[in-house]
């Protein structure tokens, strides 16, 4: 599968990516200044890790879109390749005359997929929109402070949930189309919303909505240890056993206020207080392992330093290490492995433009002067 990847930032580069790690040929089209992301950190020598680590697989060409001749490449390319991502704000790669409508005329078997906040169409479609923009708008954050006791405002953010939640929505469904593709010859055009990714996401909330006045929800809380925090769910029945065996208290099967998953849900606060009496005295380290040698589903708090050195991690090859010429640095795989296929991030992290002279000249056949012309009017880089 060939893919024309006009993402920038995360979303759309996220999606990509993974295409890229199942194996398809990538082609990251950039404006001559590159995606902006080329720039954040972590940087080591002028390049970004941060970068590489969405961008890694991919070759790049730099054009100036603005430009007719690059236009004129764009579509020349478009003939070739299966998938088309972009995600500019709608209306954009209309203006370049390089909307579905125009490129599927040129390969109507072309699966042309666009990431937006809001999607394409509707009132809010032109709103210029970023993750943490749509974690607002979604009702996302607001939740997650009702969530939080004592807490005035919604929480200060820095992970991208609606990125990466958008660009796994974009990689699925650029799959089923690809799949409707070989039954009936034709592409089509994909329109994911982040919005709608996060509102998704809310799947009690939503009902909640709709049906306020039941009991107030279980909510997982960190409980204290010695030196850190564990997260204990003992949300099943037979859970609830196993915590009482992990912490000696075989009596708490008899407290009225347990006896039923209905009772529990109603005391949750109180179980988990006591709970948290337990693991007050033991590591986190320690009441991870007890806990979990008794069933009970729990993990420790820790820091993503700590993670990159997980031995479950590690076994299941999560992280790999890729160069980009200012050293090695470890991303993730994907999250899942396929018995039939080699599912890994492909070690390449590509230059700004540093492929386009080599697409120009073996896929559209042009010749070292047109190339060379081309550089010269700043039409490629």
């Amino acid at each position: 599968m060939r893919v024309l990847d006009f993402t920038a930032v995360m979303a759309g580069p996220f999606a990509t990516r993974m295409l890229a790690d199942l194996g398809a040929d990538v082609l990251k089209v950039e404006s001559l200044e590159g995606d902006q992301v080329r720039a954040r950190p972590p940087m080591r020598d002028g390049r970004s890790a941060y970068f590489g680590h969405l961008n890694a697989g991919k070759r790049s060409i730099a054009l100036n879109l603005k430009a007719p001749e690059a236009i004129a490449i764009i579509r020349e390319l478009v003939a070739e390749y299966d998938i088309l991502v972009e995600n500019f704000r709608p209306g954009v790669m209309q203006r370049f005359g390089l909307d579905y409508e125009s490129v599927a005329a040129i390969n109507p078997r072309l699966i042309y997929c666009s990431i937006s906040g809001y999607g394409q169409t509707g009132p809010k479609a032109q709103n210029p929109a970023y993750a943490p923009v749509i974690h607002a708008a979604s009702g996302f954050d607001i939740v997650n402070m009702r969530y939080q006791d004592g807490a005035d405002r919604p929480a200060t953010g820095g992970i991208f949930v609606a990125d990466v939640l958008g660009g796994t929505y974009a990689f699925a469904a650029i799959q089923t189309a690809l799949y409707q593709r070989e039954k009936t010859g034709e592409g089509q055009m994909i329109d994911v919303s982040m919005m709608e990714a996060m509102v998704g996401m809310l799947v009690f909330e939503t009902q909640e909505a709709q049906f306020p006045g039941g009991n107030k929800r279980p909510l997982y809380t960190p409980l204290k240890t010695t030196d850190g925090f564990v997260m204990v769910a003992p949300t099943s029945p037979r859970n609830f056993e196993q915590l009482c065996d992990a912490t000696g208290h075989p009596e708490w099967r008899d407290d009225p206020r347990f006896r039923t998953n209905a009772d529990r849900n109603a005391n949750w606060p109180a179980l988990l207080g006591l709970a948290e009496v337990w693991t007050l005295q033991h590591s986190a380290a320690e009441a991870e392992r007890i806990l979990a040698e008794h069933g009970v589903p729990c993990a420790q708090y820790r820091d993503v330093p700590a993670v990159l050195e997980d031995p479950q991690l590690q076994s299941r090859a999560a992280f790999k290490r890729i160069e980009d010429g200012s050293g090695s640095f470890l991303v993730t795989n994907p999250p899942f492995r396929m018995s039939g296929a080699r599912v890994e991030v492909r070690n390449l992290v590509a230059g700004l433009g540093e492929h386009g002279a080599d697409v120009l000249r073996d896929e559209l056949r042009m010749d070292a002067e047109r190339v060379a012309t081309l550089k010269a009017t700043g039409t490629l880089k």
